[in-house]
């Protein structure tokens, strides 16, 4: 199927601004492969719109009313086999809300204040499977949730080959799988089963959430 016949990408908006839900659906709807199929006000509206219309994207306001966005992306997580590409949308960085939400099973976060363009990639890149990461936010707050001291690291870092660890490193620094090819000096689909072997060994749903496991695991030390 070519890129014109694929059918668009289809996204739900969880705010309970309705202004906001308004600006993100004109900013979508202009792009022809993006199509916004459902708008939820509350977590307790999204998750059962989320199962109902079974989305590709869901950009999910962290603070709501009721059930906030991190229990409803937990809700939406556990109840689906396959859930949508979660992105919550925070007003402020080092939100501590985010880090919880990514840990709940968020592919990533966006800024309100992020520009249109930055929106529409971040719906494209987490609906194809990869992890929006800004590097040094996530360090951030992963890091400021590491174990102090010098307690003993989680068991899955001991399994981790000399490579794999090499790859989490740089997965934490926010490059892409072709940026480590290149760092690495191996080929594209070797990272790219590094990372897969990588996930599971961390019990990682996608990137982001390796990079949480390598701060909680005490893999990765604060700065």
């Amino acid at each position: 199927m070519t890129a014109a016949a694929r059918p668009p990408l289809r996204v739900v908006l969880a705010d309970d601004e309705r202004m906001v839900r308004t600006a993100l659906r004109v900013i979508l709807e202009a792009e022809p492969d993006l199509e916004v199929v459902g708008e939820a006000a509350t977590g307790a509206e999204a998750v059962p719109l989320v199962r109902t219309l079974a989305p590709d994207v869901v950009l999910m306001d962290v603070r709501m009313p009721g059930i906030d966005g991190i229990r409803a992306t937990e809700q939406i997580v556990a109840a689906l086999a396959e859930p949508p590409r979660i992105l919550v949308v925070t007003t402020f960085e080092n939100d501590a809300y985010v880090y919880d939400a990514l840990r709940a099973g968020a592919a990533g976060f966006l800024l309100k204040r992020a520009e249109p363009e930055e929106l529409i990639g971040a719906v494209r890149l987490v609906a194809r499977g990869d992890s929006l990461l800004f590097p040094a936010a996530v360090r951030a707050l992963a890091a400021s949730h590491a174990p102090g001291g010098r307690g003993p690291a989680a068991p899955w870092v001991a399994r981790l080959t000399e490579r794999e660890a090499g790859v989490l490193r740089l997965m934490a620094t926010g490059l892409s799988n072709q940026e480590m090819s290149e760092r690495l000096g191996v080929g594209p689909q070797t990272v790219k089963t590094h990372v897969a072997a990588v996930l599971a060994k961390t019990g990682s749903r996608d990137r982001t959430q390796a990079v949480i496991a390598a701060y909680e695991g005490g893999f990765m030390k604060k700065d």
